[in-house]
């Protein structure tokens, strides 16, 4: 079952890693995160730089690169500069490809460092959609979409509104192909829920069962309320510098072997593959093909799951499985703590927190480490890590590893 078929090498070859710059993630900065309702998006993330450069022992005002993910509210812009002080950027940008925008960070920020545009970039992510008293899914509804005149509003009219239900019929396809199960999409929820009981900074850290699984009220049919992701607010922010750099500094490098986009641009059609392939399968292969390394290579998987559905897609297309058969990988223990495959090691977006791809980013770093303390995986030199935003429709990949590369 393991190291499916789909691991090909399109988008990019086995070469490519003669192109890719010595940079390290130096310092990571995590504010408290879920349910904190004193604090703007702004102060989440200027408590998040100041704490990834206490991190990493660099003083902000070496900081000369800043690049901004203003995440679903749009909380955070360039005006961050001034909230943090900095002076003299050599690079500024506010960055936008949703939930792959933390891959998409780094890989800009590796690249300007390996340029020379800058020498040490600091990557935040902060939001605060929740509201004392309100409903963690009416952040998600664009309001926008319910006065769209003309054709334009025939989707809402039938009531896709929303991300839920986008994933309900990519789910809904992906089961009526390939016979997947809402019983495994189960398995995903809990084994990621085993993780997050390992993690002092998890939302949720309440056991978990199957049953419980089939019995929480379904959101969007074939979805669960336990298939889908928590709402959080924080923040969270990373120091990327040269490895040189960073092998000087406080805290162990995590260096950057590889990296690729994927965004299919799937048209609402039939004969599309939406539901079925993802762009994880592009960004995987360029990602893995930049690192010089194969899916059987990969000791840990730190995968944006907003949902159950999308761990299961996404790991088929990266190749950790054939497609068709990630219901099965997930229903054999091999995702879970001692597991053969062990996958979003904090909880995930399911269990853990919600900052979008920091989610999965931030774990990885944790793993590579040597910090997730009862959740860490011993074997961890080789980590992939995927971010995914819209529905299903842009994608990132990194390969990260405690290790420089020779």
């Amino acid at each position: 079952m393991y190291g499916g078929t789909d691991s090909g090498t399109d988008g990019g070859t086995h070469d490519d890693w003669r192109r890719v710059p010595d940079v390290a993630v130096a310092g990571l900065g995590l504010t408290e995160l879920g349910k904190v309702y004193d604090r703007t998006a702004s102060q989440f993330a200027v408590e998040a730089v100041h704490a990834a450069a206490a991190d990493a022992g660099i003083g902000l005002d070496e900081i000369d690169g800043l690049l901004i993910n203003p995440g679903i509210t749009r909380g955070i812009g360039l005006p961050l500069q001034r909230d943090l002080a900095l002076r003299d950027l050599r690079l500024l940008a506010e960055l936008q490809s949703y939930g792959s925008s933390a891959g998409v960070m780094l890989a800009q920020a590796a690249m300007a460092i390996g340029s020379g545009t800058a020498s040490v970039v600091a990557c935040v992510f902060a939001d605060a959609p929740l509201r004392a008293g309100g409903s963690t899914g009416d952040a998600y509804v664009d309001p926008a979409l319910r006065v769209r005149p003309g054709f334009a509003g025939m989707a809402a009219a039938g009531g896709l509104l929303g991300p839920n239900v986008g994933y309900a019929l990519a789910a809904r396809r992906h089961m009526d192909r390939f016979g997947t199960t809402s019983e495994q999409l189960g398995a995903i929820a809990v084994s990621t829920r085993e993780w997050a009981m390992r993690n002092p900074l998890a939302q949720l850290r309440k056991p978990m069962t199957l049953a419980d699984h089939q019995s929480s009220r379904w959101i969007v049919e074939p979805l669960h309320l336990l298939d889908c992701c928590l709402v959080s607010n924080g923040a969270i922010a990373m120091l990327v510098t040269s490895g040189e750099r960073a092998r000087s500094l406080r805290r162990p490098p995590v260096y950057l072997h590889g990296w690729g986009q994927g965004h299919p641009g799937y048209p609402d059609r039939a004969d599309s593959e939406f539901g079925l392939v993802t762009g994880a399968r592009q960004s995987g292969r360029a990602a893995l093909a930049m690192a010089g390394v194969t899916p059987e290579q990969i000791d840990v998987r730190e995968i944006y799951d907003c949902y159950t559905f999308t761990t299961l897609v996404t790991l088929e297309d990266y190749g950790f499985c054939a497609k068709g058969e990630g219901g099965a990988l997930a229903e054999s223990g091999a995702l879970a703590p001692g597991g053969a495959l062990p996958t979003n090691t904090g909880g995930g977006q399911l269990s853990g927190y919600y900052m979008w791809g920091m989610t999965p980013l931030s774990e990885a770093v944790i793993q590579a480490r040597g910090d997730g303390g009862d959740r860490q995986v011993r074997k961890h030199d080789l980590i992939l890590v995927s971010g995914n935003g819209g529905v299903l429709d842009y994608h990132s990949t990194l390969v990260l590893s405690p290790h420089r590369r020779d």
